[in-house]
């Protein structure tokens, strides 16, 4: 089953300029696939078109189906129903997409009280129940945002999005604000939760090398346009497109050089 099909989509500037172009991918029932580009390739703007999060000004067209909703040019209401249900996205800066002014349990319990309608005790279970699933202790309910750590707070913004139980889950550069060792973590918690759930998984980074480890199948993105895409090792391996063997020879050059520096 095709949970997200994007055909010919595109991204306009307030300017009339494409800042996505011609774009078309497909992700099924639990697949995982990998949009990787650099900074300003499109990677970002293609899933808040996907979830109709498009910021104010620029318009998508082009069609886009989402668990069976053509998303462009919807209503509120009509994407009210697919997101969260459909899908679910964990953004790249956990400290902006917060609240910084609600205590963590209360921004937690909101989805779940959406989607499953719980209300007193059994709500508060589930909050701990959804903190604990992403490895965070109880205590972390009673804080804001900027009382914890980065990685704790991508913890949140992950469990928050798990709440509405997703057939997709869209991770839009979760790492990137976060050291190495914290990354890892993350990367691995995404990587089990996703498998243990059999939810498919839309994942997007400038790294390579982090898109090979988690993805199935490669978009590569420069300036708006998919310019190869495929099997991940087979993109890895052969890759085709100059731009697409730069990344690789880029992240072939890091992977050599922490192994030259690791004690």
């Amino acid at each position: 089953m095709t949970l997200l099909r994007a055909d010919d989509l595109s991204v306009r500037h307030p300017d009339g300029h494409d800042l996505v172009r011609g774009l078309s991918f497909a992700v099924e029932a639990g697949a995982r696939l990998g949009l990787v580009g650099e900074s300003g390739s499109g990677k970002s703007l293609t899933a808040l078109a996907v979830m109709g999060l498009l910021p104010a000004g620029m318009t998508a067209a082009g069609g886009v189906v989402l668990g069976g909703t053509q998303v462009v040019g919807a209503s509120g209401r009509t994407l009210d129903r697919v997101r969260g249900r459909s899908a679910s996205m964990v953004f790249q800066e956990p400290l902006t997409a917060l609240d910084p002014l609600m205590r963590v349990g209360r921004q937690v319990a909101g989805p779940i009280r959406r989607r499953r309608g719980l209300r007193g005790g059994a709500l508060r279970a589930a909050v701990m129940d959804a903190l604990s699933e992403v490895r965070l202790p109880e205590r972390v309910a009673g804080a804001y945002p900027h009382e914890i750590s980065g990685g704790q707070r991508q913890r949140v913004a992950i469990a928050m999005a798990l709440a509405c139980e997703p057939e997709l889950l869209i991770a839009d550069e979760p790492t990137t604000a976060l050291d190495v060792t914290v990354q890892a973590e993350v990367l691995t918690l995404l990587d089990g939760l996703v498998a243990g759930r059999g939810m498919a998984l839309l994942f997007i980074s400038h790294d390579l090398a982090v898109v090979a480890d988690v993805a199935d199948r490669i978009v590569v993105l420069k300036e708006g346009s998919a310019v190869e895409s495929g099997r991940t090792r087979d993109v890895v391996r052969e890759p085709r497109h100059p731009y697409t063997r730069s990344l690789v020879d880029s992240a072939w050059a890091l992977e050599g050089e922490l192994d030259r520096l690791a004690p």
